[in-house]
């Protein structure tokens, strides 16, 4: 994700890049300026100040990372997921307390334009009543992750969208695969329901030859359906139109209303969310992520990973 954050900072006007930290150097030549990549924070932090910076580091280095910015004044946008463990995320959360730093979290679906209007349209009441929320994220393994499985990596994504269209999470029942030989799981189907009684599920896995991401709410009126890779928004509503034809009646569905797609203006989220982490410094509102949202999806990955390990249904800490 560093180089994509990295492409964003150096065209965006709201700041002025001040440069990439990667020991491994510009492997991906996004950086414009070779001057600017430096081996290390010392290094940048001697070419002059910084007010703010992106981690996207491996997760179990986020908590060192962000400890050392926050302890030099610098406001973070920490890579999703916000830690390893719930610990080393309130850890993060004191440090960017005690140095009087802003700190978010990069849970980028949240900015994803057809995320963005499915939510709206179901504060608007459009639903009604909401029965379901049901994610898929399938794809590929990709090889840059050496230190999380399915769950820490991605499911996050989808926990993350959970609880921002529906509310808190309240208990989890998961099962979790390893197929290709890893210690971390590569697949996880999780079920469970949130504190207003409403189920969910999210099936998430590393094993599918073609990338899948949906989201899918249904109501009382119908269901909406967000395809976050096209940034897709269908609205499929409950009809009342009988069919004289049995066998299409069952095909069909039994109230089968009209389907519209939505044409959304498209922004691309990172960018979008890049902006709200500006905003947010600027003490101007903000939609980033908080630390506080990002404690909770970490809370409630590792309650699914204990709900697998144990073969059990399990609580939600608050």
């Amino acid at each position: 994700m560093g180089r994509h954050h990295a492409r964003i900072l150096q065209s965006t006007p709201r700041v002025a890049f001040a440069g990439a930290v990667d020991p491994g150097g510009d492997r991906w030549g996004v950086v414009r300026d070779p001057s600017l990549v430096f081996a290390t924070l010392e290094d940048a932090l001697a070419a002059g100040p910084i007010d703010l910076a992106v981690v996207a580091v491996p997760t179990e280095d986020h908590l060192a990372a962000a400890r050392d910015l926050a302890g030099r004044g610098i406001h973070v946008l920490i890579e999703k997921p916000l830690a390893a463990t719930a610990a080393e995320a309130r850890e993060i959360i004191a440090a960017c307390d005690a140095a009087g730093v802003r700190g978010a979290v990069g849970h980028v679906e949240r900015f994803n334009p057809a995320l963005i209007e499915l939510r709206k349209r179901i504060r608007d009441g459009q639903l009604g009543e909401i029965f379901l929320i049901a994610t898929e994220r399938s794809g590929p393994f990709p090889d840059r992750i050496k230190d999380v499985g399915v769950v820490k990596d991605l499911a996050t994504h989808d926990l993350d969208i959970v609880r921002w269209l529906g509310g808190a999470i309240a208990r989890v029942s998961a099962q979790t695969q390893h197929r290709m030989g890893r210690v971390h799981e590569d697949m996880v189907l999780v079920n469970g329901s949130l504190t207003s009684g409403v189920s969910f599920n999210c099936l998430v896995d590393w094993l599918s030859p073609t990338k899948v991401r949906r989201t899918r709410v249904l109501g009382e009126r119908g269901m909406l359906v967000a395809d976050t890779l096209t940034a897709d928004l269908t609205f499929y509503a409950n009809g009342d139109v009988a069919s004289e034809w049995g066998a299409t009646q069952a095909l069909r569905g039994v109230s089968e209303g009209d389907m519209t797609r939505y044409a959304l203006a498209r922004r691309e989220p990172l960018l979008a969310e890049i902006e709200a982490f500006a905003d947010l410094i600027a003490g101007a509102p903000s939609d980033i992520v908080t630390l506080a949202d990002g404690l909770g999806v970490v809370a409630c990955a590792e309650a699914v990973l204990e709900s697998a390990a144990g073969q059990r249904t399990v609580e939600v800490p608050a």
